[in-house]
């Protein structure tokens, strides 16, 4: 990456930090090729930041002795799955939840093997960063490129180099500064990222959680108080509101006890998408394009006055409208896309071969709509980023843009602007696998 680019970019996260509580709770993933270190690197940060039970540590110990291994496997702390324990490897997403002084963190665990990219998509379409591992003998391969363009297709800004293993080269400051050099090449390609790049040994703890003064070469932070203090991601709050109708409930309030009434309204139950809701909003209805003012904002027997992204709530209006599962509540002033077509990328995630006109359920939202693919655009060749001739289907992990075709309209928005109404998953109507997920641009 241009240095000057680099520093600019640096200087900005620290700007926004500044004017950010950095107090607040910080989703990340670990993302890179099978071996990598994932799991180990989050079983030593749980360990090193004191995250750890008593009753687990004796576990993990136990069975890293039955092993006949001299240390400790960190990896048993995040592979519960007895597969996972059997193979050595990660193949569901494994969220941890741990905090310190500064702040929470929710660690999702990704799968590095080719087979389970499906799982990685998953973690990190709610990631505010992802650490991407290279192992120091290996460097950057293709599963490191691909995860690092999946990271930036699905909005993560936030990029961490960790150069795990760098014990086994000796801490060769050549070899991590080739690696470097190499990661910053290929992502300067993707657009503006900040990448925070670490050497690092997570089976001994070096760099980790506290800054090695061993490597005299190395002046930056160690992993853990990097991931403390940059800002976490608020842009939900900061975009128009959207709240997909879940349900259509009856709800009673008040028990009639000393002379209070109950009351009973019709309330449309759904989680807020993105920016506020207050009572006393007005809202416009999509699709029908009715607006109605709020009259009332609840969780149970609850009242709100005023309900934020990711609230799930139950919302009541002044007036009766026909509305229904799958419908939407906006910004009157600011509206999502109503559409029947939309171009997209999208990650085919099944063993499956996409088929050319065949029929597809969209799932968005609240909402599910018949659709075929009506283009396939190009494909991206992960290692070069190179957008070749479009291909007549699509295999496992390919990444295409496509136009699509819907039976009935949806409401989006761009997925730069919109992380929930501007992503879908691609269900197949006869398994009813999802076979693909997509982001709208």
């Amino acid at each position: 990456m241009n240095p000057l680019v680099h520093q600019a970019l640096h200087t900005e996260t620290i700007e926004l930090a500044q004017n950010q509580c950095l107090s607040g709770l910080l989703r990340f993933i670990t993302a890179g090729s099978v071996d990598d270190g994932k799991s180990t690197l989050i079983g030593r940060l749980l360990y090193d930041t004191g995250n750890v039970a008593a009753d687990q540590l004796a576990s993990i110990q136990a069975t890293s002795q039955k092993r006949g291994l001299a240390a400790i496997d960190w990896s048993l702390l995040t592979d519960g799955l007895i597969a996972e324990r059997e193979q050595g490897i990660t193949i569901d997403v494994a969220y941890r939840y741990f905090s310190t002084a500064r702040r929470k963190f929710i660690i999702g665990d990704a799968p590095g093997h080719e087979q389970y990219t499906r799982n990685m998509v998953t973690a990190a379409s709610s990631a505010d960063l992802a650490i991407l591992l290279v192992d120091a003998r290996k460097g950057v391969i293709t599963q490191t490129r691909r995860h690092a363009y999946l990271a930036h297709l699905l909005g993560i800004r936030e990029l961490v180099l960790a150069v795990n293993k760098m014990d086994l080269v000796d801490w060769q400051p050549s070899i991590y500064r080739s690696i470097v050099d190499e990661f910053n090449a290929f992502v300067s390609q993707l657009g503006r990222h900040h990448v925070q790049a670490i050497p690092l040994s997570a089976l001994n703890g070096t760099n980790v959680a506290t800054h090695a003064e061993a490597i005299p070469w190395y002046d930056g932070p160690s992993l853990l108080e990097h991931l403390e203090s940059i800002p976490s991601r608020r842009d939900a709050d900061q975009t128009p509101m959207r709240l997909p109708v879940q349900r259509v409930v009856r709800v009673m309030m008040g028990n009639g006890a000393n002379g209070a009434t109950e009351k009973e309204f019709r309330g449309y139950q759904g989680t807020l998408a993105s920016g506020h809701l207050h009572v006393g909003d007005e809202v416009e209805v999509m699709p029908s394009g009715q607006r109605a003012r709020v009259t009332g904002l609840n969780i149970a027997e609850q009242a709100l006055q005023k309900a934020s992204a990711d609230r799930s709530v139950v919302v009541s209006l002044d007036r009766e409208i026909d509305i229904s599962r799958g419908d939407m509540l906006s910004d009157p002033i600011q509206l999502p896309r109503v559409t029947k077509g939309i171009t997209a990328d999208v990650c085919w995630l099944s063993e499956q071969p996409l088929q050319t006109h065949g029929k597809y359920l969209i799932k968005h939202t609240t909402r599910s709509v018949n659709a075929l693919f009506d283009d396939l655009i190009y494909r991206v060749d992960v290692n070069t980023l190179a957008h070749e001739a479009a291909p007549e289907s699509a295999v496992m992990n390919d990444i295409l843009r496509v136009k699509l075709k819907l039976q009935q309209p949806l409401f989006v928005d761009n997925y730069s602007d919109n992380r929930t109404t501007g992503s879908f998953i691609v269900i197949d109507p006869v398994s009813f696998h999802t076979v693909a997920a997509g982001v709208i641009i």
